[in-house]
């Protein structure tokens, strides 16, 4: 790359990038003091604060290492791993009116927060229609995964989470594909992605192999109607409704398979059955790549930061996922762990298939 075009790159990436962490900073600072006058109305009769003992990181810490996470992003552009990104936020229509749903839904999530209500999603209308698992108000949001208005909503709220880096964090998956890609004919190749929501991180995919023949399963139909809309236009790409710890897929039938912000939202047991899957439908040779959270160990002063995560959202099966050992469930299904790579407050995890 000439350093023209490094420049051009360079500032075109912090053009596209400034103003939407910006955007979700702001969302982040007003839920913020929302949060904090509804506890001042409530006084004695508010929730107790969430507390840990563990190091927590301050803010100037979490914006250095968020910074440091975009400079890794816009290096994997500059060396080609993958283009610059379009992250298709929408226009500023839609990014309104996703703003205004979100704000719309904190007073209800504050009251289910203060109640510790998170089972609104399991009536005689879904009941037996999803797992168990599945039917709650994860993050006490509204609708829990089930709903339009939660799949409209996702987004905004996953960003704000992320203070506008969630779509930085999914294209780190991206660089231990290019290793098992590189030098072949992305036509001949398939990739799969668990719970693939609205389809965020299959945009990048498209992106950079925009040949690739790629599929996304979700137990959700609204979520899959949304990502069946957000990457309309694109070929070879397929979409089915189905539980991840039973994929509707044949044995051996994809060269790599993904999953992003999923097996933290998993029960232990579900977590071992939906890896197994993942190993059954990787063909030989192929790589699996998770993203999720940190966990215990990884990074110690944001140790309090993960402990305070569950308590804050409804999280039930956050604390058993800090805790598990994923290179000793990756054995257990014949993958081999390659390695583990720090984006943020998540992580890349790589594991191959051997030949």
């Amino acid at each position: 790359m000439t350093p023209a075009a490094r420049l051009l790159t360079r500032v075109t990436y912090g053009l596209s990038q400034l103003p939407r962490v910006a955007w979700y900073i702001g969302h982040g600072y007003a839920l913020r003091r929302l949060s904090e006058a509804a506890r001042r109305r409530e006084g004695a009769k508010a929730r107790p604060r969430a507390k840990t003992d563990a190091p927590v990181p301050e803010r100037s810490r979490l914006y250095a290492d968020m910074a440091a996470l975009f400079m890794q992003d816009l290096a994997n552009v500059e060396a080609g791993i993958y283009p610059l990104p379009a992250d298709h936020d929408g226009s500023l229509v839609e990014l309104l009116h996703r703003s205004r749903l979100f704000f719309e839904d904190l007073p209800q999530i504050h009251e289910r927060r203060k109640r510790h209500a998170h089972n609104e999603i399991l009536n005689e209308q879904t009941r037996g229609r999803r797992p168990r698992y599945y039917l709650q108000n994860f993050h006490f949001q509204s609708g829990g995964w089930m709903t339009e208005e939660s799949a409209e909503r996702y987004d905004t709220q996953v960003e704000v989470l992320f203070n506008g880096s969630a779509n930085a964090v999914r294209r780190q998956a991206l660089p231990p594909l290019r290793e098992v890609f590189a030098g072949r004919d992305q036509r001949r190749l398939a990739l799969l992605d668990v719970g693939c929501g609205t389809a965020r991180f299959l945009d990048f995919v498209k992106q950079t192999w925009p040949r690739l023949k790629v599929h996304g399963v979700d137990m959700s139909e609204a979520y899959v109607r949304h990502a069946k809309r957000h990457l309309r236009g694109r070929a070879r790409v397929s979409f089915a409704v189905g539980k991840a710890e039973a994929l509707p897929l044949p044995d051996c039938s994809h060269d790599a398979v993904t999953s992003v912000f999923l097996f933290h939202e998993l029960p232990p047991k579900i977590r071992r059955q939906v890896l197994g899957e993942c190993a059954r439908v990787l063909k030989p040779g192929g790589r699996l790549v998770l993203v999720d959270s940190l966990q215990r160990r990884d990074q110690p002063d944001y140790e309090g930061l993960l402990e305070l995560f569950p308590q804050n959202y409804h999280e039930p099966y956050f604390l058993s996922y800090i805790d598990e050992d994923f290179g000793a469930l990756a054995a257990a299904c014949g993958l081999h762990h390659v390695r583990d790579v720090k984006a943020f407050v998540s992580k890349v995890m790589v594991f191959d298939k051997p030949a």
